[in-house]
């Protein structure tokens, strides 16, 4: 490969990190990016990895002016016998595919997705770091760069994918974190973009974000648009209650993310033996299963946090506590068993990991 920047020497490169609490979400980029254009005339050009850099757009383009972008989110992570791995690469792939046919734009083809993403790491697999529960967050990004200033599809499209070294999503690790629940703004309705992992979609929940942030909780749990009574999904992640041994997490209507994360869960769960229900439910009824007990654990699920316990939920101006506001067993087993796969210390039954090289 001829494309060379200039490198920090590992010496530095370990004291950037200096421990895994270190690290944060989204703070440290890596040396290079990946980046491929689409024109009418020309369709898919030749594809170029770089020096990560800022990228200039036309103030007119499709994606300043009407948001036409779509994104995915997924990890690389080091095993203990030196192999760089990706988790699912293939679904990321085949979601993006879809989101942009939502968004009219020209999606890329899922082969050559998968093999960028596989050639940006192993560029920057120095980067990687090696303890457990840090990885390599790669953002593969699907823009609208073509100047049509109308509401028309853009004549244009730019794919790029970037790397951040990460650790824990939340400041708190692995432990308990409270959601409030939204029941006056909406995030996304049936019939809208919501099954569609698009900017539109993270930029109208910031709001309510920042409203649950300034009450102390960490993100917000959305219920539906039509009747504000059913659980949708969580700000960054799927939503999963714990009867027992049964886990019941809303159902695929078209306002929720189809998270990967999530369908690894129902996977694992069902293969561990647990009963796995996947149906509407009211906020009403989860209150209620909380008092009474009949709910003893919620975790959220997402590629950013992977398994997050879930100790306590705020509903007009009530905060409820499943099981002791502890994490779970279940949610501590499906979350060690999950990271064991995704980290190549378990068989991994499901065929979800693929080696992209060694260190």
């Amino acid at each position: 490969m001829d494309f060379l920047t200039k490198k920090i020497p590992d010496n530095e490169l370990k004291l950037m990190y200096k421990d895994y609490d270190s690290l944060g979400f989204g703070m440290i980029y890596t040396d290079y990016m990946f980046t491929m254009k689409w024109t009418k005339e020309k369709g898919w050009e030749k594809g170029e990895l770089k020096k990560y850099e800022p990228m200039s757009f036309d103030p007119a383009s499709v994606v300043i002016q009407y948001s036409q972008e779509v994104f995915e989110g997924m990890k690389a992570y080091y095993s203990e016998d030196g192999r760089v791995l990706l988790f699912r690469p293939f679904d990321n792939a085949k979601r993006m595919y879809k989101s942009a046919e939502r968004l009219c734009m020209t999606p890329v083809p899922e082969d050559v997705f998968v093999e960028a993403v596989k050639e940006l790491v192993k560029i920057d697999k120095r980067w990687l770091p090696k303890e457990k529960g840090t990885s390599l967050y790669i953002r593969p990004t699907l823009m609208g760069t073509g100047v049509a200033l109308g509401v028309h599809p853009s004549p244009e499209y730019n794919f790029c994918i970037f790397i951040t070294a990460v650790g824990a999503y939340f400041s708190s690790g692995f432990n308990t974190v409270s959601l409030y629940v939204e029941d006056k703004l909406v995030r996304a309705v049936v019939g809208g973009v919501g099954d569609a992992k698009t900017g539109g979609n993270y930029a109208a929940s910031l709001l309510a974000g920042l409203k649950a942030e300034k009450e102390g909780f960490s993100q917000v749990l959305w219920l539906d648009a039509k009747e504000n009574k059913y659980i949708e999904e969580a700000g960054s992640m799927n939503i999963f209650f714990v009867y027992g041994n049964k886990l019941v997490t809303p159902k695929l209507t078209g306002s929720i993310l189809p998270g990967i994360t999530r369908d690894s869960v129902i996977k694992l769960a069902a293969h561990l033996g647990y009963e796995v229900e996947e149906r509407n439910i009211s906020i009403d009824e989860v209150v209620k299963g909380i008092k009474d007990k009949e709910i003893t654990e919620m975790f959220g699920t997402g590629t950013a946090a992977v398994i997050a316990p879930v100790g306590g939920l705020c509903y007009k101006g009530e905060t409820v506590y499943a099981g002791d506001n502890k994490v779970g067993k279940i949610t501590e087993e499906l979350y060690n068993k999950l990271v064991n796969i995704q980290y190549g210390e378990d068989e991994d039954i499901f065929g979800w990991v693929e080696t992209v090289d060694t260190i």
